[in-house]
Protein backbone atom coordinates (compact mmCIF):
# COMPACT_ATOMS: atom_id res chain seq x y z
CA UNK A 1 0.00 0.00 0.00
CA UNK A 2 3.02 2.32 0.00
CA UNK A 3 3.24 5.09 -2.59
CA UNK A 4 6.01 4.78 -5.15
CA UNK A 5 7.46 8.16 -4.15
CA UNK A 6 7.94 6.97 -0.56
CA UNK A 7 9.60 3.76 -1.73
CA UNK A 8 11.94 5.66 -4.05
CA UNK A 9 12.92 8.09 -1.28
CA UNK A 10 13.52 5.19 1.13
CA UNK A 11 15.77 3.58 -1.50
CA UNK A 12 17.81 6.80 -1.80
CA UNK A 13 16.45 8.16 -5.07
CA UNK A 14 16.14 11.94 -4.88
CA UNK A 15 16.24 12.85 -8.58
CA UNK A 16 13.45 11.27 -10.63
CA UNK A 17 13.89 13.17 -13.89
CA UNK A 18 15.55 16.25 -15.37
CA UNK A 19 13.80 19.29 -16.79
CA UNK A 20 14.44 20.35 -20.35
CA UNK A 21 16.99 22.84 -19.03
CA UNK A 22 18.82 20.01 -17.24
CA UNK A 23 17.70 20.80 -13.69
CA UNK A 24 17.13 17.77 -11.46
CA UNK A 25 13.53 17.16 -10.41
CA UNK A 26 12.16 15.01 -7.62
CA UNK A 27 9.34 14.80 -5.14
CA UNK A 28 8.06 18.23 -4.18
CA UNK A 29 4.43 18.39 -3.05
CA UNK A 30 3.76 14.67 -2.52
CA UNK A 31 0.06 15.01 -3.37
CA UNK A 32 -0.13 15.08 -7.16
CA UNK A 33 -0.32 18.81 -7.77
CA UNK A 34 3.15 19.77 -9.01
CA UNK A 35 4.07 16.93 -11.44
CA UNK A 36 7.71 17.02 -10.33
CA UNK A 37 7.79 13.29 -9.51
CA UNK A 38 7.17 11.95 -13.01
CA UNK A 39 8.65 8.53 -13.78
CA UNK A 40 8.07 5.82 -16.36
CA UNK A 41 6.26 2.79 -14.88
CA UNK A 42 5.97 -0.41 -16.91
CA UNK A 43 6.76 1.53 -20.11
CA UNK A 44 4.00 4.09 -19.41
CA UNK A 45 5.50 7.61 -19.43
CA UNK A 46 4.62 10.53 -17.16
CA UNK A 47 3.34 8.59 -14.16
CA UNK A 48 3.20 10.57 -10.91
CA UNK A 49 5.15 8.59 -8.30
CA UNK A 50 3.27 10.24 -5.43
CA UNK A 51 -0.07 8.97 -6.80
CA UNK A 52 1.02 5.41 -7.67
CA UNK A 53 0.97 2.51 -5.25
CA UNK A 54 3.87 0.06 -5.28
CA UNK A 55 3.01 -3.38 -6.59
CA UNK A 56 5.17 -6.49 -7.05
CA UNK A 57 7.12 -6.62 -10.28
CA UNK A 58 6.60 -3.05 -11.40
CA UNK A 59 9.41 -1.59 -13.49
CA UNK A 60 10.28 2.04 -12.76
CA UNK A 61 12.60 4.17 -14.90
CA UNK A 62 13.75 7.76 -14.80
CA UNK A 63 11.56 9.84 -17.08
CA UNK A 64 13.32 11.50 -20.02
CA UNK A 65 11.52 14.79 -20.69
Amino acid sequence: GEMLSAALLAAGYRTLHYSRSGSPRGILCGMGVCYECLVKVDQQPAVRACQTRVRPGMQVEMEEL
